[in-house]
């Protein structure tokens, strides 16, 4: 039973036509039968007691917020991820106590590995999130590296990604360097724009307080004050990685961010991001995250998705 018993806030849970129970049904497996406030739910014990968990949260956010379908999937990821029940002590409050304040919105780490890497990115001037596409790592990056810029914890921004697929040749694209690189950065862009508005990036960028960098152009620089954000980083070969970790100067902070699954290097060439977690695992002051397909926050599809590759590597 979910109290108060308020109308509205009963049919925002359920959504039109139901839409929201049936998508509970459809992702845990069970059937839930409602009459009123009182909600039946039957399935494995397992699945049944994360759905009613599942409902006490949504039911919860109604009295604030309108729910759509994305924020029901939001909510029911969060609540497989680690393969915990949602309802057990301390797993709701591992993801809701880290949370990162920018300029136009609040960020929640949803999920202990989230919250983990969140906390490590903070806590170590280098860091390191592995794993899948669609798992938050670059995005959580850049909102770190904003929430340091806005409290005046670091003086700039310099975003980074190796260009594979243009061979670290960039000259035969138009325009200027960073319209050159442009495409290969164009996630960190999108998240930047979310958190702190297309027209304040274009004035930063400007100003060089945000900066965009290929891999190849990094050679020889020192970054004092800065927070340094590598992205794709299963990319870069071992010379590369080793050069760009070699940039970190006084005051600055970095995160690389990367699949070691999907290396585009040549054949043959080991990716300097799988080096770097066999050579730098023991040195102090460097943090590791490892995601997996259970930390996927985009549609549901995109975790089956990966798994299905998985299964096929195994096999191969």
């Amino acid at each position: 039973m979910l109290e108060p018993a308020d109308n509205d806030r009963l049919a925002n849970l359920c959504g039109q036509f139901d839409e929201h129970l049936r998508q509970i049904e459809r992702r845990l497996k069970v059937e839930i039968a409602s009459r009123g406030n009182r909600f039946r739910i039957s399935g494995q014990p397992g699945a049944a007691e994360i759905g009613g968990a599942v409902l006490a949260r949504l039911f919860a956010l109604t009295d604030q917020e309108r729910l759509d379908p994305e924020r029901v999937h939001m909510l029911l990821q969060e609540s497989l991820m680690d393969d915990v029940d949602i309802g057990a002590p301390g797993v709701e409050d591992a993801g809701q106590d880290v949370t990162i304040q920018t300029r136009r919105k609040l960020i929640r780490a949803r999920g202990a590995n989230q919250a983990a890497y969140v906390r490590s990115i903070r806590e170590h001037d280098l860091a390191f999130g592995i794993g899948p596409a669609g798992t938050g790592k670059t995005y959580l990056a850049v909102a770190c590296a904003v929430e340091a810029l806005e409290s005046e914890q670091i003086r700039r921004i310099v975003l980074v990604r190796p260009a594979v697929e243009a061979g670290e040749r960039l000259g035969f694209l138009p325009g200027d360097l960073s319209q050159k690189v442009d495409p290969y950065l164009r996630p960190m862009y999108d998240a930047l724009y979310d958190m702190i508005g297309a027209e304040r990036v274009t004035r930063l960028i400007e100003r060089n307080v945000i900066e965009i960098a290929p891999l190849a152009f990094m050679r020889g620089r020192s970054l004092n004050e800065s927070f340094v954000i590598l992205d794709e980083a299963q990319n870069t070969s071992i010379e590369q990685m080793k050069m760009f970790l070699t940039r970190i100067g006084f005051g600055s902070r970095a995160v690389v961010t990367g699949d070691i699954t999907q290396v585009d290097l040549p054949n043959g060439q080991t990716s300097g991001l799988k080096n770097a977690t066999d050579v730098l695992t023991d040195v102090d002051g460097v943090a590791f995250i490892y995601f997996s397909r259970k930390d996927v926050v985009r549609h549901h599809l995109v975790q089956r998705i990966v798994k299905a590759y998985e299964d096929n590597e195994r096999i191969r």
